[in-house]
């Protein structure tokens, strides 16, 4: 069904045409009995004296196989205390507990890779110079025993 009113603009979409792209992708899934899943976020927080210094959240959804870690975050005047090891092995014991069989998470080349190696996380992919420095992003997974 080609039309001559057919137009290619470029231009950021409207919220109605997000909308519309992500009711596509919702209708083209369930064609494949795959409905759309409900995301779920989990937190935890790291506080000295109420003050925020560090954090371990992410998502998993209905599947409930599979963990995204979309942050781990420690303030830099409290690293290198263990306080990411901790935060990190307490949400995933949390996640753990609700059946999750995987975890996965993205992180900088420059930085993070040996700290989720000694976690347990092996890498499965890494997208060399991804930053302008030349750094590597490195995506990584854990599968827990269950």
């Amino acid at each position: 069904m080609e039309s001559n009113n057919i137009k290619f603009i470029e231009r950021e979409m409207t919220k109605s045409e997000l909308k519309l792209m992500n009711q596509g992708f919702d209708q083209h899934m369930a064609k494949f009995n795959n409905l759309p899943l409900k995301k779920k976020r989990f937190t935890i927080v790291i506080t000295d004296k109420n003050n925020f210094i560090g954090c371990a959240s992410g998502l998993t959804n209905d599947n409930k196989e599979w963990f995204y870690l979309t942050d781990l975050f420690v303030n830099e005047k409290y690293r290198g205390q263990g306080l990411g090891a901790k935060i990190l092995k307490q949400l995933e014991n949390k996640v753990a507990k609700l059946g999750i069989k995987h975890i996965w998470t993205w992180t900088a080349g420059f930085e993070a890779p040996s700290f989720y190696k000694k976690q347990g996380y092996k890498i499965f992919t890494e997208m060399k110079d991804w930053y302008k420095s030349g750094h590597s992003r490195v995506g990584l997974l854990k599968n827990f025993l269950n």
